[in-house]
């Protein structure tokens, strides 16, 4: 064999291998995300009840129900065309409430519930770092019947 044939090998064997290490690592990254779904889409995909997924969308306002003497709460999500009923057992985020938007993870049970392991709370379109706050409104922020060092009570909006 000439070395220029060598050399042609070694150069294709090096890109054959960096093109299945690029593709491996690609399959294992794709298979690891977990895009959420809204239920509109749940409904059109009839997904696996075992599959771990995300479901995404607003909470549905008067639908929130906790169970006494536990951290069980139901609740509704929906995207304004469907609505997905929700079960979590556990500690929910400070944000969340009815009319804000809520990611959950979790599957579907047999009965048509997403059953949650975990759930977070999205802030609105409106929110603003502390800092920017500052500089649009010309004052310091303040919590709520916090007063300010003009003596006003903060609204923080």
């Amino acid at each position: 064999m000439t070395p220029r044939r060598q050399r042609l090998l070694v150069v294709i064997g090096i890109i054959a291998g960096t093109g299945i290490g690029v593709g491996v690592a690609l399959k294992a990254f794709s298979g690891n995300l977990l895009y959420y779904y809204t239920p509109t889409q749940v409904m059109q995909k009839h997904l696996n009840p075992s599959r771990v997924f995300r479901l995404g969308g607003m909470v549905e306002k008067g639908s929130v129900k906790r169970t006494p003497n536990s951290l069980t709460v139901r609740f509704i999500v929906t995207d304004n065309h469907h609505q997905m009923p929700v079960v979590f057992t556990g500690v929910l985020p400070d944000l969340f409430r009815p009319g804000q938007g809520v990611i959950a993870n979790g599957h579907m049970n047999g009965s048509g519930v997403f059953v949650a392991d975990d759930v977070l709370a999205k802030h609105d379109s409106k929110y603003m770092p502390l800092k920017m706050y500052d500089k649009k409104t010309g004052k310091a922020y303040t919590r709520p019947g916090q007063m300010n060092q003009g003596g006003e009570s903060g609204h923080g909006s």
